[in-house]
């Protein structure tokens, strides 16, 4: 804080909320992902959402889209329940993020949806 500055360190801050914005205008263009809470500050909550699944069925998938991206290096999501409903939680924290960082999190999560549930 002394060396950047709390200026520095708001904009960072604003920064990341613009982020989570950007990437929740992504997830609602996507018909396979639901966003699952509005966003309103860095944290973005949704999940990859085929067809008619639900319950476990979806639990199942999307934490394994979640280990899979995590071990590809792609996103470091965690998961989360919103409302009695399991999702992915993307915390942009990372003064480094960037749009198609955010953009590949967003087709990845997809593939890997697409993939996993054999659609």
């Amino acid at each position: 804080l002394k060396e950047h500055g709390v200026e520095t360190f708001g904009r960072l801050i604003d920064q990341n909320i613009a982020q989570a914005t950007f990437l929740t205008r992504l997830i609602e263009e996507e018909p396979f992902l639901e966003l699952v809470a509005s966003t309103n500050i860095n944290i973005v909550c949704f999940r990859f959402r085929p067809g008619a699944a639900s319950g476990e069925a979806l639990k199942a998938l999307n934490t394994e889209i979640m280990v899979r991206l995590q071990e590809q290096g792609t996103a470091a999501l965690s998961d989360t329940t919103v409302h009695g409903e399991h999702c992915l939680r993307a915390a942009i924290n990372n003064h480094r993020t960037r749009r198609g960082d955010l953009e590949l999190l967003v087709r990845e999560t997809v593939r890997l949806g697409q993939q996993i549930s054999g659609l």
